[in-house]
């Protein structure tokens, strides 16, 4: 699958229903026949929707798991916890369960951001805390983890 490109300001109806912007419909059009899982996020109050395909390869990686070793099996309970498949409708409409809406505290104002190869959708007030907060140390976090001095690491 390609990447996924964009920030977008969105609303959620009475009912839990996320329009698609145009632009990452567009850009899901060979995959949004396949499903989704939304999920979650492990740092974050946001949510991850993974195109089945990218969703896909993760389980394969998460099943090369030890289950006989305690931490992996909780690993792969927690990090599933919550997971629900999900489609986006033929009126180009994401329902976002009930569940997940709480845990993300999804009010009607959001925000669908791309991930590299998956969408977090956020509380639009809960993103630009994120955001803000993230900005004061965004530079140094910058350098650590793409200014290696090696061509081999970083991306200049």
């Amino acid at each position: 699958m390609d990447l996924i490109t964009g920030t977008y300001d969105c609303k959620v109806d009475a009912k839990g229903r996320l329009m698609m912007p145009a632009s990452i419909k567009k850009q899901l059009s060979a995959v949004l026949q396949d499903g989704f899982v939304l999920r979650r996020s492990v740092f974050q109050k946001c949510l991850e929707l993974y195109p089945m395909g990218e969703w896909q390869v993760l389980m394969q990686k998460m099943n090369k798991l030890n289950k006989f070793k305690k931490k992996n099996n909780d690993f792969i309970r927690r990090f599933t916890a919550g997971a629900k498949m999900v489609e986006v409708d033929v009126n180009g409409r994401l329902l976002i369960p009930k569940d997940l809406t709480v845990f993300a505290n999804i009010s009607k104002n959001i925000v669908v951001a791309s991930a590299i190869n998956i969408i977090e959708i956020w509380d639009k007030d809960l993103y630009e805390q994120a955001i803000d907060d993230a900005a004061l140390d965004f530079a140094d976090l910058a350098e650590e983890v793409m200014g290696q001095d090696d061509d081999d690491h970083g991306i200049s």
